[in-house]
């Protein structure tokens, strides 16, 4: 009950779930999802923790740097099953499409430069 109860929390955010669906087969750093949503750091790393804590996304460090992905197949059926209904529920909605037509210009980006440009706002 309790692994239940942590997702449909984690996803019962909207910025929660928009970020779960940035990830579709990518990594990306906390910087390019404050870019994404534009959110305060703090904001993009409190939503983020939630989703690790239902453990729908891992994260990593990479000296300054911290990434996220969704999770993978090591990871329980629950949360396996969430992420695949997540993505089937909403895949054709206009907002989503619009979604990864942004993240793909932001991937277009150095994340030196939008850390830097996020630093001095």
């Amino acid at each position: 009950m309790f692994t239940f109860m942590t997702i449909t929390k984690a996803l019962a955010d909207e910025n929660r779930v928009r970020m779960l669906l940035a990830l579709d087969s990518r990594e990306l750093c906390v910087c390019q999802i404050i870019e994404f949503l534009g959110l305060a750091p703090s904001t993009v790393s409190k939503h983020m923790s939630i989703l690790a804590n239902a453990r729908l996304v891992e994260g990593r460090q990479e000296g300054r740097w911290r990434f996220y992905r969704l999770a993978g197949d090591d990871a329980p059926d629950e949360v396996r099953e969430a992420i695949a209904w997540t993505f089937r529920s909403l895949s054709k909605i206009p907002q989503i499409r619009q979604d990864s037509e942004r993240i793909k210009e932001i991937l277009t980006i150095d994340p030196e430069v939008l850390c830097r440009t996020q630093n001095r706002a």
